[in-house]
């Protein structure tokens, strides 16, 4: 903010582990999407395997715009599923599409911290442009309403943290039922464990990012009022 050399000092450190773990998702989803699995099951394919054994036959699977779009919509009961995810027979598809399985078995079983990101997700979008707007009006003219933009930007925060459980777990299920459901063999889940770790290196890299900014946030108003 203001070019200010502290803020890389607080911030620098969760830049640097995003820019790594987004190197890693890509290099490793370019890498594993290259090789096919043995039973040549397409990501659709897995991710409706997963959604009937769970009997939830009423959960969508469509394919996406865009390059690792994929997602689990709670309200639509759909997952979505971009193109070379949805109908790519390699291990990071399928792989990518247990993952967005995982979570809709999350939302049928009333996951708590599923259930509480979504309940967060409309406060959290308004703090993350709003807080740090306020924030900044704040600074020059009241302290009040800079305190006010952090406690909105703290949202923000507060659903990065909830979202780690909530991928972290979807991650696991994802790499117990590939093996259950006989999607994938013990000897393929190399590649998939790479992909879904790196990915989930990312979510970590956003909390770290979002505490850093918040701290920093926190630390030039205390700053401001000690001048």
């Amino acid at each position: 903010m203001f070019w200010d050399p502290m803020y890389f000092v607080f911030a620098l450190p969760a830049l640097l582990l995003g820019l790594w773990a987004q190197s890693k998702v890509r290099g490793n989803f370019n890498k594993y999407s290259q090789v096919g699995n043995l039973r040549r099951m397409t990501g659709a394919e897995a991710a409706r395997r997963i959604l009937e054994a769970q009997g939830l036959y009423h959960v969508t699977v469509e394919e996406s715009r865009g390059f690792l779009s994929d997602h689990y919509d709670p309200r639509a009961k759909a997952l979505r599923l971009s193109r070379d995810v949805y109908g790519g027979q390699s291990i990071a598809a399928v792989g990518i599409a247990a993952h967005e399985a995982g979570h809709a078995i999350q939302d049928q079983m009333r996951y708590p911290a599923l259930a509480l990101r979504s309940a967060v997700v409309p406060t959290a979008q308004i703090g993350s442009w709003a807080g740090p707007l306020m924030f900044i009006l704040g600074l020059f003219i009241n302290p009040a309403l800079a305190w006010l933009g952090v406690g909105l930007f703290a949202l923000t925060t507060v659903f990065t943290l909830i979202t780690l459980p909530v991928e972290f777990n979807a991650t696991k299920r994802a790499k117990e039922l590939l093996v259950t459901h006989s999607i994938l063999i013990p000897q393929e889940m190399e590649g998939v464990n790479k992909v879904l770790d790196a990915a989930a290196l990312t979510y970590l890299a956003a909390a770290l990012q979002s505490i850093s900014t918040l701290m920093y946030y926190v630390f030039l108003l205390t700053g401001f009022n000690r001048e």
